[in-house]
């Protein structure tokens, strides 16, 4: 913890332990913290944002009427991070033909992730520590005890992502791509902001030929949006997308990616993770019950991910086409929300989905043996049950 900060003396006895100190992690940290309680984060990893190099992310505001930073400030939070709203870009359709989409108010805010200064992470992590919330790095937890919200980050890959960082005099910008020759059931993404950019494939199978794909998503760039790279230094991510049952592990409320919170249809998962944060840390305040409360909140939009993604495994190539001119033909913002509401045609459809995604996103492709795909390079392959 910061010296220059002490825990508080009036602070309620009994610490609370949060395992990891990801945008979950310290939202909920923050949150008990300013309700007087004692907050210790332990991080396994040396620094935040381990997983990140200042690559360029997506905090959507489509999927609530309230806009997400009302949302963090309602929390506590301060958007002191560096932001740009996004009201328009470019997405091509299988077909590489573009469709400009635009919104009367952001489609989403354009943020930096890793541990320089801007990025969520660090402005997250001095947030946590100016209200007295201790940090402890490197202190890596190996059992849960006592009060405990495990923040772990995902527990398996189903989506992975790999691209570049890069300088650039290319003009702002947002592209979005789809193809199978890019991005397997997924989609590639270009985006630029005062001249940085990130330039990325978000794959949802064949992860073992991720080079293959990456570098057909830059050559797709190149001639459909310019793009101009200089000083390109390569990244990668992974995701985990599952429905869990209670989101609760030996008695403590499971947050973020750890439980599964994750868009089943394009992987935008910051907002469910910073509000599932919000939900524990309320839990454990106000004594509410956490599977209750993550229920309501979050697996409305989590099913429509779900008969989302089904729908779009259905349909292929037809599908996106009739999504991306449905996005491009009126507000890209309401079309958006629109798609993620569990309409009645949708409930229906719900239990057939759910049966298939019982596994749908696990690939196939990667052994584990030998292979320097994303998700091997992190190590550890174990699944929570949550």
């Amino acid at each position: 913890m910061d010296a220059t900060v002490p825990i508080r003396p009036e602070a309620k006895q009994g610490t609370i332990e949060i395992v990891g100190a990801g945008p979950a992690g310290l939202v909920c940290a923050i949150v008990l913290a300013k309700a007087n309680r004692r907050v210790v984060v332990r991080e396994w990893h040396q620094d935040v944002g381990h997983r990140f190099h200042g690559d360029f992310q997506g905090l959507e505001n489509w999927s609530d009427a309230q806009n997400v930073l009302d949302e963090l400030a309602d929390a506590g939070v301060a958007a002191d991070f560096d932001h740009r709203s996004v009201t328009e870009g470019i997405v091509f359709d299988s077909h590489a033909k573009a469709h400009r989409v635009h919104g009367s108010k952001p489609m989403f805010y354009l943020v930096r992730r890793g541990n320089a200064a801007g990025t969520l992470d660090r402005a997250l992590l001095d947030q946590a520590r100016t209200v007295g919330v201790e940090v402890r790095f490197n202190d890596r937890v190996k059992r849960t005890a006592g009060n405990m919200i495990l923040a772990g980050g995902p527990r398996r890959a189903n989506i992975i992502t790999v691209g570049y960082v890069f300088d650039t005099t290319m003009a702002d910008g947002a592209w979005l791509a789809f193809g199978a020759e890019i991005a397997p059931k997924g989609y590639a993404y270009l985006l630029v902001r005062q001249g940085r950019g990130t330039v990325a494939s978000c794959m949802f199978s064949g992860f073992r030929d991720q080079a293959k794909y990456l570098a057909a998503t830059v050559a797709y760039f190149e001639r459909h949006a310019g793009l101009q790279m200089q000083r390109p230094r390569g990244f990668g991510g992974f995701g985990n997308v599952r429905l869990p049952r209670t989101a609760m592990q030996g008695g403590n409320p499971v947050i973020d990616e750890h439980a599964g919170f994750q868009d089943a249809l394009a992987g935008f998962g910051l907002r469910y993770a910073m509000r599932s944060g919000r939900l524990a840390a309320q839990s454990v305040i106000s004594g509410i019950d956490y599977t209750k409360a993550w229920r309501q909140a979050l697996q409305p939009d989590l099913h429509g991910g779900v008969v989302n993604r089904f729908l779009l495994n259905q349909t292929g190539p037809r599908g996106i086409d009739y999504l991306v001119g449905k996005l491009g033909s009126t507000d890209t913002g309401d079309a958006l929300g629109h798609a993620y509401r569990l309409s009645l045609p949708k409930r229906l459809l719900l239990p057939l989905a759910r049966f298939h995604y019982r596994n749908p996103l696990q690939d196939r492709s990667c052994s584990h043996n030998n292979c320097d795909y994303v998700w091997c390079q992190h190590g550890a392959h174990e699944v929570a049950d949550t």
